[in-house]
């Protein structure tokens, strides 16, 4: 049983775009992405949940994982396929 991968992201934004490629060679199919540039509301949700202004902000499973450099430092430190398990 994987985790649900979800990715506050922008159309225009580079992090966003290596975030999901990381994620997807990790095996992750299925990212649930949500467009806060389409919709200035869910940026608002965005930022009352993270704290942050910034994408991607990517959430694993219940885990705030943070942005792109947190999800690769968590892949330098093998911490991130266990999340993604969901163990």
């Amino acid at each position: 049983m994987s985790s649900r991968v979800v990715m506050y992201s922008t159309g225009v934004c580079p992090y966003c775009v290596m975030a999901e490629r990381l994620l997807k060679a990790k095996g992750v199919d299925d990212i649930e992405k949500i467009r806060v540039d389409l919709d200035p509301q869910q940026r608002a949700t965005m930022m009352e949940k993270t704290g942050r202004r910034t994408v991607p902000q990517i959430y694993i499973g219940d885990t705030h994982v943070g942005g792109f450099d947190d999800l690769s430092a968590l892949d330098r430190q093998g911490k991130l396929d266990e999340l993604l398990r969901g163990a």
